[in-house]
């Protein structure tokens, strides 16, 4: 008689139904995730703040108009007035998230939980300040529009696809507007990989991929940008997208140029992680938790570009 090993087979055998059970690893992997990267671009900070407040005021001096008329000898010039200052305000909120770790749970589970709900809280933590600081960010005035019709996020069409010529113009954009560099010469640009796949793929003269066939093709190898076109590429899937183009189904992607003080943030109380008090009767249920008191707000318009585009991989 051959002998069977299939999982039908198993635990046929007269009594011993029920010896043959499924085994579980005990150690549990986390979810895919991606690395904060949104609120390290927030460099301007409260650095002599009055008092505390729910509200932050940022100010800047407004400069004095060029004076290119000559004095005359024997004229007092008159004075000029100094212009009232600008100003930005960020807005602090509470943010916060929780979870009720119970006794049951920590005495059922086939894994050590407590470990594990840190990391997820923590990653919580960080996840939701860098969607709160995007949301901030993505919202600046200066857009730039990819593709040869579109003129609002809504006529963006999946066609309309981000080229060298929209990070050339940002970036000249930039330093007309006299933004200062983040890095040496070179600005911040985020840009979500399904976009960069586009920009790569470019061909042409005046495109990316050509210069690198034949100068530093080991960006081709390793599938990065690098620095191009005065900015240095950071690439995420942080990079905020939705289905807002053209039609309501085509994905319009988000891509950030900025220089220094683009984003500003204000902290009351730096995010952390929170365990919580055992209040009920029978002590069963632990809290866990994270809660900060901070908000954003862009300071610098002048350095800040968003491009909008489509994907062809979307």
């Amino acid at each position: 008689m051959t002998a069977t090993t299939g999982s039908s087979n198993l635990g046929g055998t007269a009594g011993s139904a029920g010896l043959v059970q499924k085994a579980y690893d005990r150690l549990l992997e986390f979810a895919l995730r991606s690395e904060p990267l949104i609120r390290s671009v927030a460099d301007k900070r409260p650095a002599r703040q009055a008092i505390p407040g729910s509200t932050v005021v940022l100010q800047r001096y407004v400069d004095l108009s060029v004076a290119t008329t000559a004095l005359t000898e024997t004229t007092d010039p008159d004075a000029v007035a100094m212009s009232t200052p600008t100003s930005v305000t960020i807005t602090l909120a509470e943010y916060g998230n929780s979870v009720l770790v119970t006794r049951a749970l920590e005495l059922f589970s086939l894994a050590d939980v407590d470990p594990a709900i840190a990391n997820i809280i923590a990653f919580n933590l960080a996840d939701s300040i860098d969607s709160v600081a995007m949301t901030t960010l993505r919202g600046g005035s200066n857009v730039i529009y990819s593709g040869a019709t579109a003129t609002t996020t809504a006529t963006v069409t999946a066609a309309a696809t981000i080229s060298s010529a929209n990070v050339r113009k940002a970036v000249a954009k930039l330093r007309a507007n006299k933004a200062v560099a983040r890095k040496g010469s070179m600005y911040w640009a985020g840009i979500h990989p399904e976009v960069s796949h586009d920009l790569r793929a470019e061909t042409g003269a005046g495109g990316w991929r050509l210069p690198h066939e034949y100068n530093e093709s080991q960006n081709i190898w390793a599938g990065e940008i690098g620095s191009y076109e005065g900015a240095y590429f950071v690439e995420s899937p942080r990079l905020y997208n939705a289905l807002d183009g053209a039609s309501g189904t085509n994905r319009v992607y988000r891509t950030i140029l900025c220089g220094q003080q683009a984003l500003a943030e204000a902290v009351a109380e730096e995010p952390h992680v929170v365990i919580g008090n055992v209040t009920d009767r029978l002590m069963r249920f632990r809290p866990m938790g994270w809660y900060g008191v901070l908000g954003f707000a862009r300071y610098r318009e002048e350095a800040l570009y968003r491009i909008e585009s489509g994907s062809s991989i979307a």
